[in-house]
């Protein structure tokens, strides 16, 4: 197959891309590079510098190439900034996927893989969150999300767009290899800036409160590796070869961790301690918050390969020690 891979020079998109063409599939990536890295695509693969809301780019792109799907990374994604900054989040996360979705329908492209996030839920309801849990995002970020979610539905049944909104809930690790990894500014998730800690690259970690009714008193979250996320993505892709409709899949790797479990980790794969403080809670942080993937077990026939937490920490500790880029 031939994908447009949107976002792929960003930390989930240019895993993804690697993992396509692994595979024997032909990539081509689409982005703005304002928070990608064009480092991250391997030379051999095709790169177009654009915006998804550009709809003149877009119809270049799609009247010189014929794709059999598109993946969609293309999203600005930090909470905190998107309460302070909704208009650049509906512009971005929901506007330009409309015009990118009109370039599609225009071209005839018919298949679409929609990166979805576990803020599309809001606060859990449940210890473990399945498709059936309530929608109520409580801030742009995931509102943006589950809006495009709707749209996915209501061009599902109007124009037979085939799709899936792949809600993942914390992406984690690097490529094994240690050749790609995360790199964000600013560095907002805690496995990233656990070991920027050991590093001594700046402050010590804050612990966001240590009074949860959880296993140690701090909160736990599912982590999931990145190339894990690859795979189920592919695997959307070919699940929508056969199936019509909008379709919706939670992805974890099912068992949560806390955040002392999170550097209990950190020390056994580093073999340092990891400078931390205790601060107080952030609002709006649950004490849990664990996928339930049963469903894309099921259906995709996805199954996570790289569960345990020190496995996933170690990827991630060989691309920060020494990266590529960033």
């Amino acid at each position: 197959m031939k994908l447009l891979i949107c976002g792929g020079a960003g930390y989930v998109g240019s895993h993804m891309v690697r993992y396509l063409t692994g595979q024997g599939h032909e990539a081509v990536v689409y982005d703005d590079l304002s928070t990608g890295h064009r480092q991250a695509v391997p030379r051999e693969v095709a790169f177009v510098h654009g915006d998804i809301g550009d709809a003149a780019r877009l119809a270049r792109v799609f009247a010189t190439q014929r794709f059999d799907a598109v993946i969609h990374f293309c999203a600005k994604s930090l909470v905190g900034e998107s309460v302070g900054e909704p208009y650049a989040y509906y512009r971005n996360n929901v506007a330009n996927t409309l015009v990118l979705l009109g370039a599609m329908r225009d071209a005839d492209v018919d298949r679409l893989v929609f990166s979805s996030t576990a803020a599309v839920f809001g606060h859990p309801q449940a210890e473990r969150i399945d498709e059936s849990h309530p929608t109520a995002p409580i801030n742009p970020y995931g509102q943006s999300k589950l809006m495009i979610e709707h749209v996915l539905a209501d061009a599902a049944k109007a124009y037979g767009l085939r799709s899936v909104a792949l809600r993942y809930f914390n992406a984690a690790g690097a490529d094994p290899q240690g050749t790609i990894g995360e790199a964000h500014e600013p560095e907002t998730h805690l496995i990233p800036n656990v070991l920027k800690a050991v590093l001594g690259q700046g402050a010590a970690l804050n612990v966001f409160g240590d009074d949860y009714a959880t296993r140690d008193g701090t909160c736990v979250r599912d982590y999931v590796h990145v190339n894990d996320l690859a795979s189920a993505h592919l695997l959307a892709i070919e699940y929508l070869a056969g199936q019509p409709g909008a379709h919706r899949f939670n992805l974890g790797n099912g068992e949560g961790f806390s955040v002392r479990e999170v550097i209990a980790a950190a020390e056994r794969v580093t073999g340092k301690a990891v400078p931390h403080t205790i601060a107080p809670r952030r609002a709006g942080d649950p004490a849990t918050l664990v996928a339930s993937s049963a469903l894309a077990r099921a259906e995709l026939g996805w199954e996570p390969r790289m569960v345990r937490l020190d496995d996933i920490l170690a990827s991630a500790w060989r691309w920060h020690r020494e990266p590529a880029f960033g």
